[in-house]
């Protein structure tokens, strides 16, 4: 009788799970994360529509994923940024603005998006550029690849051969460099990251890869500034007396008599583009031998990969250049995502999100939860369907009180003197017409006005807007 019950339990259990087994259970496992941050790399990447830009490898990772045309930073350069992205609290709440700005006093209290990771069972393991360099947080990390051994360490770190002669034009750096890609700084992040997907772990990874590249100095091997002839550069879309609408304030901020008035000077601005490419290029390969390595590895079918870049920049648009600016060319940036079992490959989001989104959206995968500090938009639903409705527009702050509100359709901008700009990309997708003092279009602005952030904390005690020293890390 026992042995009949016993065999009549089994059967139980059995048509119990059968359910499960039909429709497919969900792993039990964790996924992976690879976590792959670039710096200054604007939409020039094939996948967004830019036919000159040779970006095979973030080309293919945008058709395995959910790539967004309208994904914008949470500040307009590198170090509020990044400690936005990481800490989940905008410029304003955590009063962070500057390059120069330690993130890390200012905010701890914070369980930074690896940190939150580790404490959830994640094997936690970076390299290169997350946060800013000069301002990690060690303890957020359990490895991390500036302690790695001697013989793993960028061939560069020493002697400085990748800045070259700092050739170029006044302060935008650019010159071909001969030295392999062996001796790069990223092709050593690259290889770090390769590394830990090939090997064993007990535990699901939260792996950090950070490209340096294509911030300045644009010096790579010759091979890459080959790929693009000087004859086939075309220059950015300029418009002559853009900054004619423009408050007083925006044309201190554009500063069309430096960088830009030395470039046209100088007659080297197609130099200038074919360098950015080229280390736009040089990149895109570094990005390739990782995602080669992922999908030669056990991990390819459990890894989320995340890819995204701090901000944009400006290649002479409204005479200016680099990012330090609150218009389309500095804010706007890549953003692929692939989430197996939950991303559809190669599709395209065209709503408008924030670099805010990624530590509460990667919570959600994941299914760990969300800190209560963290701001930003889970965009879980746009990766399951990225034509569903969705009415949370991109916020990006250059200084304190210095806003920018993107939708699908507008731009508007106020800063903290309270003059405003206003664009109707729909028309204007150059940003060339400043509508703002159009009295049609105030219950646009009004409308707009508010998604704009409520709090504006003051930075550091003295601190200017240019940081309290220039940081070396920039």
């Amino acid at each position: 009788m026992s042995k009949f019950l016993s065999g009549v339990c089994f059967w139980i259990a059995v048509f119990a799970l059968l359910p499960a087994m039909v429709q497919g259970a969900e792993p039990t496992a964790k996924p992976n994360v690879l976590f792959i941050a670039i710096d200054d790399l604007r939409d020039w990447v094939g996948y967004l529509g830019h036919q000159a830009a040779k970006t095979p490898n973030l080309d293919r990772l945008a058709s395995r994923g959910v790539s967004f045309t309208r994904s914008y930073c949470a500040a307009p350069l590198c170090n509020p940024s990044r400690a936005a992205l990481v800490t989940g609290r905008r410029p304003g709440v955590s009063g962070v603005y500057t390059n120069a700005t330690d993130w890390r006093p200012l905010n701890t209290d914070v369980v930074t998006l690896p940190l939150h990771f580790k404490q959830n069972g994640y094997h936690v393991i970076g390299a290169g550029k997350i946060t800013h360099d000069a301002f990690r947080r060690e303890s957020d990390w359990n490895e991390f690849h500036s302690h790695a051994p001697e013989e793993d360490q960028p061939k560069t770190r020493s002697g400085g051969k990748e800045k070259g002669e700092m050739g170029g034009v006044g302060g935008i750096k650019f010159q071909p460099i001969k030295i392999p890609d062996e001796e790069m700084d990223d092709y050593a992040t690259a290889s770090y990251t390769i590394r830990h997907l090939q090997a064993k772990h007990d535990q699901p990874l939260f792996l950090g890869c950070g490209f340096h590249k294509p911030h300045m100095p644009w010096n790579v091997p010759q091979k890459y500034f080959a790929m693009y002839p000087l004859d086939q550069i075309e220059l950015p879309p300029t418009k002559a007396g853009d900054l004619d609408d423009l408050p007083p304030y925006a044309v201190k901020v554009a500063k069309p008599g430096g960088d830009h008035a030395e470039m046209v000077k100088s007659g080297r601005w197609k130099e200038a583009i074919q360098a950015y490419l080229a280390t736009i290029t040089f990149v895109d390969v570094q990005v390739g031998r990782v995602l080669d390595a992922l999908e030669a590895s056990d991990k390819k079918d459990n890894t989320i990969v995340v890819l995204w870049s701090d901000h944009g920049w400006h290649l002479g648009e409204k005479e200016h250049w680099r990012k330090f600016a609150l218009w389309e060319e500095a804010t706007r940036s890549p953003l692929i995502i692939a989430a197996p079992g939950v991303t559809k490959p190669g599709t395209v989001c065209e709503r408008t999100v924030d670099l805010m989104s990624l530590y509460p959206t990667l919570c959600a995968l994941c299914k760990l939860e969300k800190p209560a500090h963290v701001e930003g938009a889970n965009i879980v639903p746009l990766l399951k369907d990225p034509k569903a409705e969705w009415s949370t527009p991109a916020v990006t702050t250059y200084f304190r009180g210095d806003h920018a509100v993107r939708t699908e359709r507008w731009r508007y901008i106020r800063y903290n003197d309270g003059t405003e700009e206003l664009y109707d990309h729909s028309a204007d997708p150059n940003e060339w017409t400043n509508l703002a003092s159009d009295a049609k279009y105030a219950s646009v602005k009004e409308e707009l006005a508010k998604h704009l952030p409520k709090e504006n904390r003051a930075g550091p005690a003295g601190e200017t807007k240019q940081g309290k020293k220039k940081n070396k890390a920039q």
